[in-house]
C-alpha cells in the first residue's frame, strides 16, 4: 500500500508538480483508503520527505557504480532524466522534513559517493582542485546539478536538440576537466 501511494504520488509530481499532491486524491489514484496516506506518511510533508529519501537512496546506488567522476556526471544526469519527480522533490528543502533520519542518511550517503569520485586520484588533478578539495566537488555538482535542471526544464531544447544528453554532458565535462578521463 505504502509503494503504491508513493508511486501515485511519483505521477502526480512528474505530470503537475509537488504543489497538486492532495493526500485524498492520492489515496484515490493509489486505489486504498482515504486514511491510508496519513497512516503511512503522516501528512503531506511526510510522503514528500520519503519520495525524497528514496530518491538520494537511488542516487547514491546510482553514484556508487561510477567509474570515474565524469562517468558520474553521467550517471547524475541520467538519473534525473529518469527520476524527475524524485530529482524535484530532493531539491526543494522547504517540501521537506530536513531532520528526518532516513532523508538526512540517505542524503549524506549520496553526497558521499559523490566525493569518492572527486576525491579519486585521476578525478581531478591536484592542480585542478585549488586549496580547497570540497570546491572540485562543489564545481562538480553544479555542473551535473545545473545541466540536469536545465535540461529538465527544457532549457536546452535548443543547444542540446536531438543529441543524447549524456553525451553532450560528457563533452561539457570534458571540456571544463581536462584531468578527468
Amino acid at each position: 500500500m505504502r509503494r503504491a501511494i508513493v508511486t501515485a504520488a511519483l505521477d502526480v509530481i512528474s505530470a503537475e508538480g509537488p504543489s497538486a499532491l492532495s493526500l485524498r486524491d492520492l489515496a484515490r489514484r493509489a486505489g486504498v483508503s482515504h486514511a491510508a496516506p496519513a497512516h503511512h506518511f503522516k501528512d503531506r510533508t511526510g510522503l514528500l520527505t520519503a519520495i525524497a529519501a528514496e530518491g538520494y537512496g537511488l542516487l547514491a546506488a546510482t553514484l556508487a557504480e561510477a567509474a570515474d567522476l565524469k562517468d558520474a556526471g553521467v550517471r547524475y544526469v541520467r538519473f534525473a532524466r529518469e527520476h524527475p519527480a524524485h530529482f524535484q522533490v530532493m531539491f526543494t528543502p522547504e517540501l521537506l522534513r530536513a531532520n528526518d533520519l532516513e532523508l538526512t542518511t540517505a542524503r549524506a550517503l549520496a553526497g558521499e559517493r559523490l566525493r569518492d569520485a572527486v576525491s579519486a586520484v585521476s578525478a581531478v588533478p591536484p592542480e585542478g582542485r585549488g586549496t580547497d578539495a570540497r570546491l572540485a566537488g562543489v564545481a562538480a555538482w553544479s555542473l551535473a546539478h545545473g545541466f540536469a535542471t536545465l535540461l529538465l526544464s527544457h532549457n536546452l531544447d535548443g543547444p542540446v536538440g536531438d543529441q543524447d544528453p549524456e553525451e553532450v554532458f560528457r563533452l561539457l565535462s570534458g571540456l571544463l576537466f581536462q584531468g578527468s578521463s
